[in-house]
């Protein structure tokens, strides 16, 4: 069934997202800060944009956002532009930005307000997750709202999920960053010394990818890592953002991540060799600075 739909940031994830959610037939109306982009999308898809949050939500069956960070999502939701100035009651309000849980909690209680049901859905899948469509979702709401959003979710993802009450989909979010973390420097290190062991790489990881070894970024990264080339996929920028969220709720909920803290520290290495926007798999170009010293 279509439906009236708005979707709010149109960054690398949010501009195919949106897309998807047009070629599935939804009338979807965008909204961007750097309005030139919302003229491109709107100029590729059928839909429409508008030039503030409020009125890209108003008369939306259901609003979407994909925005930087906390702050971020603050300023397109609250204040007379917001999305929340704008939307109807008994309407739904989806986020799919990785954000802490705390700032989910409170754009929720803010939403039932106005009779306005919230969900927060990060993703996970990337740049080509969201341009292919197969990205995963992680889910906090209510299963009621839920599964009114999901079969438009289905536009862009290939799994998702409900785990919980609001704030679930961020905290699911926090532990896929830290798996992600550990992953990487694993395989940075294992790179490194195949190198240094003068082994053929293509050789070693085809061998140990079909066993206990082998990730999602064994497979889409080792290639790539091994040639010293990382403009793939997410920033070290974003994941140090990720990791931080997950850092700080540790601290509220007990959690002892030496590893992540540690990876953490790492990618801030990359960052001061000027890889702030290199793609997460740098963590080898760390080592590989380290070794040249």
């Amino acid at each position: 069934m279509s439906m009236k739909v708005a979707f709010i940031g149109l960054g690398v994830m949010g501009y195919p997202m949106a897309g998807h959610l047009a070629k599935a037939g939804h009338s979807v109306c965008v909204y961007n800060r750097t309005q030139a982009k919302a003229q491109a999308w709107t100029a590729e898809h059928s839909g429409s944009f508008a030039p503030t949050p409020r009125e890209a939500a108003s008369n939306a069956d259901i609003v979407f956002m994909c925005v930087g960070n906390d702050d971020d999502l603050r300023s397109v939701v609250y204040g007379d532009d917001g999305v929340l100035a704008g939307m109807l009651p008994h309407t739904v309000l989806v986020d799919h930005t990785t954000t802490s849980a705390e700032v989910a909690r409170e754009v929720a209680a803010k939403a039932e307000l106005q009779n306005i049901d919230f969900i927060d859905a990060p993703v996970s899948g990337g740049q080509a997750g969201a341009e292919n469509g197969v990205l995963t979702v992680m889910a906090g709401g209510s299963e009621a709202v839920f599964a009114k959003v999901q079969p438009l979710m289905a536009a862009f993802s290939r799994f998702s999920q409900l785990l919980g009450g609001v704030g679930s989909g961020q905290l699911c979010k926090m532990v896929n960053q830290i798996c992600i973390a550990g992953a990487v420097q694993g395989l940075a290190e294992g790179l490194h010394f195949a190198k240094q062991a003068g082994l053929d790489g293509e050789k070693v990881i085809e061998t140990i990818s079909k066993g206990a070894a082998g990730s999602w970024q064994m497979e889409n990264r080792y290639k790539t890592m091994w040639a010293g080339e990382y403009e793939f996929g997410f920033a070290v920028d974003w994941m140090r953002k990720d990791l931080g969220i997950a850092l700080d709720e540790a601290k509220n909920n007990g959690a002892t991540l030496p590893m992540t803290a540690t990876v953490d520290q790492y990618y801030a290495d990359v960052q001061a060799l000027g890889g702030g926007r290199y793609d997460t798999s740098s963590l080898l170009a760390r080592i590989e600075a380290l070794h040249k010293k």
